[in-house]
């Protein structure tokens, strides 16, 4: 069989990774994993490290805006953090684009996002729907909408593939289409055979971080369990971290 399994996939040489699962609203638990991988690197110092967050910043958690004036705010202070697109926050901006009060935004926590934003969305009324989308659409800043417009849809270190939901399994690497990245699931999630890397993604939740031969899901449902997951990996270490409120 060929591919990578879990037990023998590295990361590169003198580089410690973070990678974040699905925020969706969360900034307290943000907030708390960053601070948890701050004091993990003082207690541990690394030669170089990277914070990779693996999308859906936005949607049915309480504070939207919150978290991405946060992440706006830390990868401008450092560049070694980054984050990559999720399917929530390529539907904000569609929505943005186009009101579609019956798409993934309307039906998947978008009330909660433009709450955090100070507007009330009733996608059930037509008549003030209109003017409440137009008030929407102005109060959003340019730089949320810039910051969500350029996030990457994967990265790669050493022996590991980062992206937001999986890939498509028989299509190389190189070649995956933005599409499944950020939206494929069961002809991923139910493949057994390894990968030509470990894939490290999220947007499935489940009670419990899962770990696998050939992938790793760190989205454990953070908006309503309160638990926020993060990978580590370090040369051959692997290791999973959780803060909770």
């Amino acid at each position: 069989m060929t591919g990578v399994h879990i037990k023998d996939a590295k990361g590169p040489d003198g580089l410690r990774i973070y990678a974040v699962g699905d925020i969706h609203g969360r900034l307290d638990l943000l907030k708390a994993m960053h601070g948890a991988i701050a004091s993990h690197l003082a207690e541990r110092p690394a030669r170089d490290w990277r914070i990779l967050h693996l999308g859906d910043y936005v949607d049915r958690g309480p504070d939207s805006r919150g978290v991405l004036d946060f992440l706006i705010e830390r990868q401008i202070a450092e560049p070694r953090i980054a984050s990559l697109a999720g399917n929530h926050d390529v539907s904000f901006l569609d929505f943005l684009a186009e009101p579609n009060p019956d798409g993934l935004f309307a039906l998947n926590g978008g009330r909660q996002t433009a709450l955090s934003y100070g507007v009330e969305l009733d996608f059930l009324d037509p008549s003030a729907f209109p003017a409440q989308y137009e008030a929407f659409r102005q109060v959003v800043p340019e730089a949320h909408r810039t910051f969500m417009r350029n996030l990457a849809f994967c990265q790669t270190f050493g022996d590991f593939f980062f992206c937001h939901a999986g890939i498509a399994p028989e299509v190389p690497l190189e070649q995956q289409r933005p599409r499944d990245l950020i939206w494929i699931r069961e002809r991923f999630l139910d493949h057994e055979g390894l990968h030509p890397k470990v894939v490290v993604h999220g947007h499935t939740p489940s009670a419990e971080p899962e770990v696998r031969p050939n992938r790793v899901s760190v989205d454990t449902g953070a908006f309503a369990s309160g638990v926020l997951t993060a990978f580590l990996v370090e040369g051959e270490e692997k290791q999973i971290m959780q803060v909770g409120v």
